[in-house]
């Protein structure tokens, strides 16, 4: 029986919340992206003797671009039944019965990456800012890159775009989805969640491994009420969470003990189900790229052949992401009955796109000094 270690991810995709708003990881990650990205086009910018302050133009152009590219990208390519079904849900982050912040549910970064390239195009249309679209376009993939590491990192704290099944040593069980619905619901008893490696079982196969799921209870809570959350809500999620934890669907395999001040603790035995961390490999790939890309960019500078940059950008990221879509779940259902998914249908003509940027940089009969 082969052996291997996993990280059980636990951790609150919430940083606090207030009421019905909550600040998540997620967010934060985005909006540093965006912080840290225009500070490296000030430096682009400043070393190329460029304006600065056409960089906080540009830095608005690509929010917008990237937000509304994301999710209307989303719903065009996996969910375009919200046209009809719920418009407003494709452009308010919120639900209102009851009235809950939700922030947008479901971000394409096809879409994204087709937003941007048009926003850029309306932003290399203003003479003032003197510089091609091309031009700019290779300066704003050298962040992009950047933005995108963060993304993943948190798509990682939101447990989301999973991969698939696996006993890599890198392999992950993400948890958190199922710890935080029994702890947040209305009205829980419960007071919080851990999880730990149930290390009395073998691991099993397709990543499967066995866990202890802790359910502290609140002080006052009695065993009968314990009991019938248990058996009713906790062993709801923990069978609703297919994607998580393999229980089965069958009913919760529990021990409780009472402490001597009267508090009760449920351990439950169950399946999680260790998988490829996805998010966190493009992550660090994103990371790796954006060296390559900065590097190329820092030996020439301006004098860098005109989409040199976008091309290598192109290339390494669209096809890193249609080969880490064979180590993913697919998003939605359609998808199961296709050879490829829909991501990497995507992908294929922004790398071939790629292919013949590049080739034409390379070709550019322009002598560049060294």
């Amino acid at each position: 029986m082969m052996v291997f270690n996993y990280l059980i991810w636990n951790a609150s995709p919430e940083i606090f919340s207030i009421g019905s708003f909550g600040l998540r990881w997620y967010g934060l990650l985005f909006a540093v992206g965006f912080l840290l990205s225009q500070q490296v086009m000030y430096y682009i910018f400043r070393k190329e003797g460029k304006r600065e302050k056409d960089v906080d133009t540009l830095t608005v152009y690509m929010v917008v671009a990237t937000i509304l590219g994301a999710r209307l990208g989303h719903v065009i390519f996996y969910q375009p039944e919200l046209f009809i079904q719920d418009p407003l849900s494709i452009i308010l982050p919120f639900e209102f019965s009851p009235f809950r912040f939700t922030g947008l549910q479901g971000l394409a970064s096809h879409g994204a990456a087709f937003a941007v390239l048009f926003a850029l195009w309306l932003f290399s249309r203003k003479k003032i800012h003197q510089i091609s679209f091309l031009q700019i376009v290779d300066r704003v993939v050298i962040v992009t890159a950047l933005i995108g590491a963060l993304i993943r990192l948190g798509n990682f704290f939101n447990s989301e775009i999973i991969g698939l099944p696996s006993t890599n040593p890198l392999s992950v069980v993400f948890i958190n989805r199922v710890t935080e619905s029994i702890k947040d619901k209305k009205d829980s008893p419960v007071e919080y969640v851990k999880v730990e490696r149930n290390k009395e079982l073998p691991e099993g196969s397709n990543g499967r491994v066995p866990i202890f799921i802790y359910v502290v209870f609140k002080p006052g809570v009695d065993q009968a009420r314990a009991q019938s959350y248990l058996d009713s809500d906790v062993a709801y999620y923990i069978n609703y969470f297919t994607e998580y934890v393999d229980n089965q669907r069958k009913g919760l395999n529990y021990k409780s003990d009472t402490d001597g001040a009267g508090n009760i603790t449920a351990r439950i035995s169950t399946l999680g189900i260790a998988r490829h961390p996805a998010q966190l490999y493009e992550s660090i790939s994103c990371v790796i790229l954006f060296v390559i890309l900065f590097l190329i960019w820092n030996h020439r500078k301006e004098n860098t052949p005109t989409g040199l940059i976008f091309g290598v950008f192109m290339i390494i990221l669209w096809g890193l992401r249609f080969a880490y879509e064979f180590l993913k779940e697919d998003q939605v259902a359609f998808e199961q009955d296709m050879t490829l998914n829909m991501g990497q249908i995507l992908s294929i003509p922004l790398f071939v796109a790629g292919i013949i940027i590049l080739i034409r940089a390379l070709r550019n009969k322009k002598q560049l000094p060294n």
